[in-house]
C-alpha cells in the first residue's frame, strides 16, 4: 500500500525531471514557451544594473555587493547579513521560478551559515534567519551549509529544508528548523566547480522542489508537498547570513513564470474572514500547510551528569595536597642526599 501511495509522485518527479533537463538555460524566449509566460519583473539577469547602481525591480542592502557575474549577498568573512529583494509583488497564483546560485569560500570543515529564498508578506526587514525575520508570513526555503543541531532530527549537512509560516512559527536555527520544515534533503552544493541550479514550482497547491547541482543537467527531486495555500501578492526574496564562520553566497539569475494551469484551480479552506466561492480571491489566503509537522517544544540536549560542587571542591582540595606531599618528599629525599654528599667531603 505504500508503494502505491508513493507512485503517483514518482511519475511527477520522472515527467518534471524530463522537461527541465531539456531547457536551455540561456534562452529565456524557449522557457517561457515550454513553461508559460516569463516575468520580467521578478526576474534578474545579467547585466543585472539600470541607471547608476540600481537593478531594475529589485533593491539590495546590507552586505550585498552587485558585479558584472553575480549578487554576491555575504563575502567570505565573518558577522555579514546581504538581503536582494524583488520590489514587485508576485500577482500571479500558479508560478516556478529557476534559480542559478553559488555558494563558496575558502573553508575546508568550517563554513557557514548559508542563505535562503523568500516568498513573503514583508520584505527587507532584516532579522536572525538567514539573514529575515523570524516569524515572518509566508514560504521560506532553506538552504543551510553548517549543522548547529547533533541530536534528535539530525541530518546530513548541506541541506535544503522548506517552512511555511503565518506568523505564529519561530524558527529554530539551533536545531536548523527541523522543528517546523516541511520536509528537506540533502544536497552537496556548495564549493562546487559546476552549475548550481534549483527549482521551485508552486501550482495548484502543490510545491515541489528540484535541484540540478551536477553541471550534467540532470535534476534531481527534492521534495514535493500537496495541499500547500500561498497567497499571491507575496515578494520574492533572497537572504544570507555568516556568523563566526563564513562563506560566499552568490545569485546569479533569477527567472520566474507565470504557469498556466492544466487542471482547475482547488479553492483553499476559507477562513473566518473570507468565505471561498468559484472564484476564490488568492490575495486573501493565510499562509499553511497541510502536511507540516507539529511544531516540536525546544528541549535542550542532554548535559552530562555534573558531581556536586561540595565533592568536586574536596576532590580538588585532596589532589592540591597531594601534590604538596608528593613535592615535599621529593624534596626532602633531594636535599638528604645532597646533605650526606657534602659530609662525605669533609671526612
Amino acid at each position: 500500500m505504500e508503494v502505491m501511495r508513493l507512485f503517483p509522485a514518482l511519475i511527477l518527479f520522472s515527467l518534471l525531471s524530463l522537461s527541465l533537463a531539456n531547457k536551455d538555460w540561456d534562452d529565456p524566449e524557449r522557457l517561457a514557451e515550454e513553461e508559460g509566460y516569463y516575468k520580467r519583473e521578478h526576474s534578474l539577469t545579467q547585466p543585472y544594473q539600470g541607471r547608476g547602481m540600481d537593478i531594475p525591480f529589485w533593491e539590495f542592502g546590507g552586505s550585498t555587493v552587485v558585479t558584472n557575474d553575480y549578487v554576491r549577498l555575504t563575502p567570505d568573512r565573518q558577522s555579514k547579513q546581504g538581503s536582494l529583494w524583488n520590489h514587485v509583488p508576485v500577482g500571479v497564483h500558479n508560478w516556478e521560478i529557476l534559480i542559478h546560485f553559488h555558494v563558496h569560500g575558502a573553508g575546508k570543515t568550517l563554513f557557514g551559515d548559508g542563505f535562503a529564498i523568500w516568498y513573503t508578506k514583508e520584505r527587507n526587514v532584516m532579522g536572525p534567519v538567514f539573514g529575515n525575520q523570524d516569524y515572518f508570513v509566508g514560504l521560506g526555503v532553506f538552504f543551510d551549509t553548517y549543522s548547529n543541531h547533533n541530536g534528535e532530527h539530525a541530518h546530513e549537512h548541506p541541506y535544503i529544508s522548506a517552512m511555511v509560516n503565518n506568523g505564529s512559527l519561530h524558527y529554530d536555527h539551533d536545531r536548523d528548523g527541523t522543528h517546523s520544515q516541511m520536509a528537506g534533503c540533502h544536497a552537496k552544493f556548495r564549493n562546487s566547480d559546476e552549475d548550481t541550479l534549483v527549482a521551485i514550482s508552486y501550482i495548484n497547491r502543490q510545491l515541489i522542489l528540484m535541484t540540478n547541482i551536477n553541471g550534467g543537467r540532470s535534476w534531481e527531486p527534492c521534495f514535493v508537498i500537496n495541499d500547500v495555500d500561498l497567497p499571491t501578492g507575496y515578494y520574492i526574496g533572497f537572504t544570507a547570513t555568516t556568523g563566526d564562520l563564513a562563506d560566499n553566497h552568490d545569485i546569479i539569475s533569477v527567472k520566474l513564470y507565470d504557469v498556466e494551469s492544466q487542471d482547475p484551480p482547488t479553492p483553499p479552506k476559507a477562513n473566518a474572514e473570507n468565505t471561498v466561492t468559484q472564484e476564490p480571491d488568492w490575495s486573501t489566503v493565510v499562509p499553511r500547510a497541510a502536511s507540516q509537522e507539529l511544531p516540536r517544544p525546544h528541549v535542550e540536549d542532554s548535559k552530562p551528569f555534573l558531581k556536586p560542587f561540595w565533592y568536586r571542591f574536596f576532590s580538588v582540595t585532596m589532589l592540591g595536597v597531594l601534590i604538596v606531599v608528593f613535592v615535599g618528599v621529593v624534596g626532602g629525599v633531594i636535599w638528604k642526599r645532597r646533605h650526606e654528599r657534602n659530609k662525605k667531603r669533609f671526612f
